[in-house]
């Protein structure tokens, strides 16, 4: 079996995609129980005109399409950044076994930051968590993308 820092990568080269067409860079990647890469995605809201095209819903999304189903037994989500309460919703409604995450987003992060979605106790789903994967270089890349963006030399 793969690594966690193996799949981060995969997810870091969805991230990349969302930067290179001016999205905030989050990507994610959804690996079902053998190791295999079943969905991936990256954030595209703007490109796409839609507030859910969050990198976890579009690699949900593709994971269920794959699979033939919505539920995703047995699969681990990889995100370069922590989810957001809409995320982690549909992750939770996905019945993800595991939730492995990179950097830590202070503002709307829903696993650790602001609050534990998972661990409340009015969910049937219990969803196992792994956080600061790959976490300081992830947040070095965020940061940079925002820093362009301000200084006017970034795409979108």
């Amino acid at each position: 079996m793969r690594s966690d820092e193996f799949y981060m990568h995969r997810a870091l080269e969805q991230a990349e995609r969302a930067a290179s067409a001016g999205e905030v860079p989050v990507g994610a990647v959804v690996v079902d129980a053998a190791g295999e890469i079943v969905g991936a995605g990256f954030n595209a809201p703007i490109a796409g005109h839609d507030p859910s095209a969050h990198a976890e819903i579009r690699a949900l999304r593709d994971a269920g399409a794959r699979l033939g189903n919505y539920r995703l037994d047995g699969c681990t989500l990889y995100v370069t950044l922590e989810p957001c309460l809409m995320c982690t919703g549909a992750i939770i409604h996905a019945r993800l076994a595991r939730v492995v995450y990179g950097a830590a987003e202070p503002r709307t992060g829903m696993v650790e930051s602001r609050a534990n979605l998972f661990a409340q106790p009015w969910y049937n789903h219990r969803v196992a968590v792994e956080g600061g994967v790959l976490a300081t270089r992830i947040s070095k890349r965020l940061k940079a993308f925002f820093a362009e963006r301000r200084s006017g030399s970034g795409a979108g």
